[in-house]
């Protein structure tokens, strides 16, 4: 999802897909970069099913956490600059908003192995720009609007929790971004779209046959953070998720 749009920002880049490079494999990582010598090596990969990493918990430390280690140590070989996506999962949603100086705090293995994966890229070295951003949607992908028109259109109505708050966060919005946060100062940077909402707001926004529920109703395989929410000090802030979740249903529909 991520990639496909940063892919239309960086259409002169060298794309590299799993069938291409395994970065779990330390020494393919050094020999690929190595051989292309990039300036910025752009790193969208990852174990994302929050759930599943609960059950695999080898694969989520392997791509999440040693994988960009791996990179990082290839990019400072090179001489290149690493950009890496993170997550809100890093911190354990006791506050009700977090800074880019916050200090993580984990609660389930998906968080554990991104903020292992943070902590590589930081060790290995210096030119780094670690984006952390929250509950993403995307063209190119499945998320949770997809699954919210769907539900909507098999169900008669369908229960969506109202105590859990982050910001919904447009991947088109963090692919034009990330061209800004190459050219500022190395560091960790939060980049979301702006507005906090709970998913039940966000649902709400997406179809009408939704009720507000508990999480407590739901059982998940991994703890969720009551609160994700990113605040973003460091660059010019982006649009409110509104006005990109028009811009995405507007492409959507045009697309049926």
């Amino acid at each position: 999802m991520l990639g496909s749009d940063l892919c239309m920002v960086f259409p002169d880049a060298v794309k590299l897909t799993h069938s291409d490079l395994d970065i779990t494999d330390h020494d393919q990582v050094l020999q690929i970069i190595e051989k292309i010598k990039p300036q910025v090596v752009i790193n969208a990969a990852a174990y994302t099913d929050v759930d599943g990493c609960e059950d695999n918990q080898d694969l989520a430390f392997d791509v999440n956490g040693k994988a960009p280690g791996y990179i990082a140590k290839a990019c400072y070989c090179a001489g290149a600059t690493i950009v890496h996506y993170s997550t809100d999962y890093v911190f354990d949603g006791s506050k009700e908003e977090y800074l880019e100086s916050d200090s993580p705090n984990l609660i389930n293995i998906y968080g554990k192995s991104k903020l292992l994966g943070e902590e590589n890229i930081i060790e290995n070295m210096d030119d780094y720009r670690i984006i952390r951003t929250s509950w993403l949607f995307g063209i190119h992908g499945n998320n949770f609007i997809e699954t919210m028109l769907k539900l909507s259109a098999e169900m008669k109505v369908v229960k969506v929790v109202n105590d859990q708050f982050g910001k919904p966060t447009y991947t088109a919005d963090i692919a034009r971004k990330t061209k800004e946060v190459i050219r500022v100062a190395p560091g960790i940077y939060h980049i979301v779209n702006e507005g906090a909402c709970s998913w039940y707001d966000f649902a709400s926004s997406i179809i009408e046959n939704v009720v507000p529920c508990s999480s407590k109703e739901f059982s998940r395989r991994a703890k969720r953070p009551k609160y994700s929410v990113l605040t973003n000090t460091k660059t010019v802030p982006m649009r409110n998720w509104k006005e990109a979740l028009s811009e995405y249903l507007d492409i959507r529909n045009k697309g049926d």
